[in-house]
């Protein structure tokens, strides 16, 4: 069978002969794929840099964690496989599929779940967020962020907050559900004082962030307790494009009602990650295929994978390549 595959580490990969996947046990089933979306794991991972493949010794490899096709009896899935997935055929075991609903494409079917999952877990799970609170979504403008907008509001957020450095990006989420929009390319006192200004107004109870590094240590400061009784904020950290690492002063955690976690690969519960597949991506999958979610993508076929690898890809689209 064709397959995406990396044969050196850091490699890129190749349209190429794969064997085909075979099944060993009886809860696996062969899906053939119709399409798979390439994110910033799926890279990370490719090129052996990302924290969950550290470890591992290298080998010729099939890309891909996840995607979408159809099975023998013409059931249309969603699914998860640790075996590679930008292949004509895969293996995955039953429970790791979703079903597609009617009205939904292979494509954006492939490319929403990873961009839930973040938002949605980390809101739903770690974050908890309650009907009416305020989320402030900080790195908003890419596709997770976009995403992220809507899934909050579905989740009954009453008022969002966005930051971004792309000024039309950032404009362009008033559409998708956003309230108030703060740039990142403010100086640092113009940022805390927007920030600060919008925390008096409507404290601000959660926030998602997606970048990480020092807007964290901005937006941290801006909200710093004076002594006085504070509002609770619950941050929870899904990316980190600008910086893997921050300044995290003590006064800060000492004088602010603050809870800081993750939302990741090895932060779910398996519990929480059961519920992923069983309630939140088929929810999500439904407000998409109703109109009430929305996500743009760049379809390619699979013969270009080599060509199209390093391509920058409109920020607001995820690539999907189509089997």
């Amino acid at each position: 069978m064709k397959a995406a595959v990396v044969f050196e580490k850091g490699g890129t990969p190749q349209y190429a002969d794969f064997p085909e996947p075979e099944i060993i046990q009886d809860d696996e089933q062969l899906i053939y794929v119709k399409a798979t979306s390439i994110k910033h794991l799926d890279r990370a991972r490719a090129s052996g840099k990302h924290y969950s493949t550290e470890n591992e010794e290298h080998q010729p490899k099939i890309i891909g964690s996840d995607g979408a096709g159809i099975l023998e009896d013409g059931s249309k899935v969603y699914f998860f496989s640790k075996k590679g997935t930008v292949a004509e055929k895969v293996v995955a075991d039953k429970k790791m599929m979703v079903p597609i609903p009617d009205g939904l494409t292979f494509s954006i079917a492939a490319a929403l779940p990873n961009a839930v999952m973040g938002s949605a877990m980390g809101l739903k799970f770690k974050t908890q967020l309650k009907q009416g609170e305020t989320v402030l979504i900080n790195g908003a403008t890419g596709i997770t962020g976009r995403i992220a907008v809507q899934v909050a509001r579905l989740y009954g957020a009453k008022k969002i907050i966005v930051t971004g450095r792309n000024e039309e990006a950032l404009k362009s989420l008033y559409e998708l559900g956003a309230d108030e929009a703060i740039s990142l390319k403010l100086d640092d006192e113009d940022f805390k004082q927007r920030i600060k200004d919008s925390h008096n107004e409507t404290p601000i109870d959660v926030v998602l962030d997606y970048i990480w590094g020092h807007s964290v240590e901005l937006l941290l400061s801006a909200i710093k307790g004076d002594g006085n009784f504070s509002h609770k904020t619950r941050l929870v950290s899904v990316g980190g494009m600008s910086g893997d690492t921050i300044q995290l002063s003590s006064q800060i955690l000492r004088g602010t009602d603050l809870q800081i976690s993750g939302s990741g690969l090895g932060s779910w519960t398996q519990d929480e990650f059961k519920l992923l597949l069983t309630e939140i991506i088929p929810e999500m999958f439904q407000a998409a295929a109703n109109g009430k979610l929305i996500m743009e993508t760049e379809d390619v076929d699979l013969k270009d994978i080599e060509s199209i690898w390093h391509n920058e890809i409109p920020n607001r689209k995820r690539l999907v390549v189509l089997i």
